[in-house]
């Protein structure tokens, strides 16, 4: 599905009024982790759960799938916490990835195809590994980055930390790390992150990215400049 482009500003700006839309109604979300479920199930008021996706649309790969007219999101099986501790990070991820579809891209699948037919072995959007470097699949990214990490909530839990927003100069740690385990070229998952990560329940990659991003985590050693 060819989407339209959606800046930055506005993924943000969508997701936070979400959040805002969910507070209002059922109090307002001050503490992380953000309630990815609740905003499904009580929120958006969709049917919402685990199933063996490869299996249900006989194809590989599958992490999660939503129906438009049949308002439901699936979340694959492998990524049930339930079952699997480890997974917490990329379920809750894929979840708020899957709401960021149903928020950015149901009114455009719709205007797109009126006649849009669904079963439930054909929902409007899969979403495949393979999938991952295409614009629908980056907006949804996007969205579930700023949906389970607002910048206002990440800001507050670290100046509870560090008492500031003072960044941290991850450059020496990242170079260690590499050092240690022979790399030159990857960017791995600093302490910082990953302790954050734990407070989001989100993986330390999304956690880092995000931080990154917010300019909190530096990554980089800063140009000199002679004035």
């Amino acid at each position: 599905m060819e989407v339209k482009y959606i800046h930055d500003g506005q993924l943000e700006t969508a997701a936070f009024k979400l959040l805002v839309e969910y507070g209002v109604k059922y109090g307002e979300i001050r503490k992380p982790p953000i309630p990815v479920e609740e905003i499904i199930e009580s929120y958006l008021q969709l049917d919402y759960g685990f199933d063996d996706l490869s299996k249900l649309l006989n194809t590989q790969d599958v992490l999660g799938a939503t129906w438009v007219k049949l308002k439901k999101i699936c979340i694959d099986q492998s990524l049930d916490p339930s079952v699997d501790s480890g997974v917490l990070g990329r379920y809750r991820f894929t979840a708020a990835h899957e709401i960021g579809h149903w928020q950015l891209h149901r009114a455009q699948l719709l205007e797109d195809d009126q006649n849009l037919f669904e079963t439930i072995q054909k929902p409007a959007i899969v979403c495949r590994k393979v999938f991952a470097k295409q614009p629908i699949e980056i907006q949804a990214d996007r969205f579930a980055s700023f949906l389970l990490m607002p910048k206002h909530i990440v800001q507050n839990e670290w100046q509870l930390r560090y008492g500031s927003l003072e960044p941290y100069n991850a450059v020496a740690e990242i170079s260690d790390i590499n050092a240690r385990f022979g790399q030159t070229d990857r960017q791995p998952t600093t302490q910082v992150a990953k302790q954050l990560a734990k407070v989001f329940n989100v993986s330390g990659q999304a956690m880092q990215i995000r931080l990154v991003n917010l300019g909190l985590i530096l990554t980089k050693r800063p140009e000199m400049k002679l004035f």
